[in-house]
């Protein structure tokens, strides 16, 4: 008979690994989150929490403080096209306020943490090991370039186009009660309100970003104090599969199209819930199709979207057609919002 020191060990202490780390709790698993880093961790990302996901994470007990948001504007230098979300607001919260947040939670809950990094797994029909841990069960919630999906052998590609993030913080007065997208010939920028004084621009693109591609955002961002860049990519991470026996993978390290729509974080508190859902189940074959479920509107919509708009002459009409079928604009946004 195997003895465990816990139920569950999640490698990766991020939005992802945490919020498995609260649904493992709440149905009564023992944790332990192995993660390297101290303190509240920051990485480029949008900073933006769609409705479904704000929700999934108010139902874990976890309600970070942030800008709210009512929906979703594209614009270009002389158009606007906007969306606004038919199920309450999302919330723009700063990456280091919603990991606070959420770390803060599950220690109340009692998960345990280790400061490690974990590069090897081993696992038996019967448990884990990995950082000198005996677990049941391993989740790699340990982002787009994953140690534990590479250690269990789950083959990754870096799909194209290869487009890739870079988000500044810019200190000027939140203006919009929308996240705002604004297109150019050569990448997009999100700006999301994350406190009254504060927005983050994340830039994705296939070269080195540059605010000027965008001037109408540029005259906005005038005179606002600029926080350091912070960057990722290649951005579409293409996964053969997320199971592999006792291990699963959450959150970044699952998979990745592309950040243009906006909704990694509240993505991942979804696998999270799936993903213990198949645990305590003792079927880990059935977050697979779980996996494929929770992402299938994110996947279709964000793909279409990429490769739709990668002709430069296709970019240029996007503002215009959301213009011009605002109706189409409206659904796809709470589609993706739910």
């Amino acid at each position: 008979m195997s003895t465990f020191d816990t139920d569950l060990l999640i490698v990766g202490g991020g939005p992802g690994g945490l919020a498995t780390a609260l649904h493992a709790r709440r149905l009564g698993l023992s944790v332990i989150v192995a993660e390297p880093r101290e303190g509240p961790i920051d990485k480029a990302c949008g900073e933006g929490l769609m409705p479904g996901g704000l929700a999934e994470l108010t139902s874990l007990g976890v309600d970070p403080a942030g800008m709210p948001f009512h929906g979703i504007a594209y614009l270009d230098e002389r158009r606007r096209a906007e969306a606004r979300f038919r199920g309450g607001p999302g919330r723009g919260v700063r990456r280091t306020t919603l990991h606070a947040a959420m770390a803060a939670r599950a220690k109340e809950q009692d998960t345990e943490w280790i400061r490690t990094r974990v590069n090897t797994v081993e696992q038996d029909a019967h448990g884990v090991t990995a950082a000198g841990v005996r677990a049941k069960w391993l989740v790699g919630a340990d982002g787009l370039h994953s140690s534990v999906r590479r250690a269990v052998g789950i083959d990754v590609t870096a799909g194209t186009p290869r487009r890739y993030g870079v988000r500044r913080h810019f200190k000027v007065p939140a203006w919009s009660e929308f996240v705002e997208v604004y297109w150019s010939r050569w990448g997009e920028a999100y700006v999301t309100p994350v406190e009254p004084d504060l927005v983050g621009v994340a830039i994705l693109s296939r070269g080195q970003p540059d605010l000027a591609w965008f001037p109408r955002l540029s005259r906005q961002l005038a005179g606002g104090e600029r926080g350091p860049a912070r960057g990722c990519g290649p951005l579409r991470q293409v996964v053969s599969r997320r199971v592999a026996g006792r291990v699963l993978l959450v959150g970044d390290a699952a998979g990745y199209e592309d950040a243009l729509t906006g909704e990694g974080i509240s993505l991942a508190v979804k696998q999270a819930g799936a993903a213990v859902t198949a645990i305590v189940e003792g079927a880990p074959e059935s977050y697979e199709a779980a996996w494929h479920r929770v992402t299938r509107n994110y996947r279709l919509l964000t793909r279409g979207l990429v490769l739709a708009s990668t002709p430069r002459p296709a970019r240029r009409a996007i503002v215009p057609a959301g213009r011009l079928l605002p109706s189409a604009f409206r659904f796809g946004v709470n589609i993706l919002a739910s």
